[in-house]
């Protein structure tokens, strides 16, 4: 690993996996990898429900995922990665926090979630731009960075929500309200966890 890897502004995959040595082949294979890794990252973490005592939403992994993917590989891969997840979903594989076999595909992404997932896309967009930026490297820049990606994904997600089902509904209290702490808590985790890693980097 080379001391310019950890010093310039360059996402943290970067960083763990040079690729200045590489071909252009190699860097191609390192970069589908990549997305691939991180496609199913984003599937497993969909699937990981933490149950909250105070809201009978349970928490799932996949906005720590989102947040964390985006510091660490930046713009370019980071949108190819999500991208990646949502081409999986739309074939009608069961990557989704609430699809099953039977309830997936285009049919479930145009439902009451596609807000969301079309946050997912400028979410890692905005983070990857800025981590490549350096401010992945600094635990208040992050924060307030994913907090920001945060609010994008909750906003298209309200407004998707609240156009498809009326605004007469009570959809603030279905698509926002009981996320709030558990987004917080993983925002926090996050943002803590990517600059962690370059500082023991840079030691190690």
């Amino acid at each position: 690993m080379s001391a310019q890897s950890l010093t310039s502004p360059n996402p943290l995959a970067t960083a763990l996996w040079p690729t200045q040595a590489e071909s252009s082949a190699q860097a191609a294979l390192r970069f589908i990898a990549l997305a691939i890794i991180g496609a199913a990252l984003l599937a497993i973490s969909a699937k990981i429900r933490v149950p909250l005592p105070f809201t009978p939403v349970p928490m799932t992994l996949q906005t720590i995922a989102i947040m964390g993917l985006g510091a660490a590989y930046g713009m370019r891969l980071g949108l190819a990665t999500v991208l990646l997840y949502l081409a999986i979903g739309a074939l009608g594989m069961d990557v989704f926090t609430s699809s099953t076999a039977d309830k997936n595909g285009l049919a479930y992404m145009m439902g009451g979630t596609g807000g969301y997932l079309v946050g997912f896309i400028i979410a890692m967009g905005v983070i990857g731009y800025f981590a490549e930026r350096g401010w992945d490297r600094s635990i208040v820049k992050l924060f307030g960075l994913m907090l920001f990606a945060d609010a994008i994904i909750f906003g298209l997600g309200v407004l998707w929500l609240g156009n498809l089902v009326g605004w007469d509904k009570p959809v603030l209290e279905w698509g926002l309200y009981p996320f709030v702490v558990g987004d917080l808590i993983k925002i926090a985790l996050a943002s803590a966890l990517i600059p962690a890693i370059w500082t023991w980097l840079k030691r190690s």
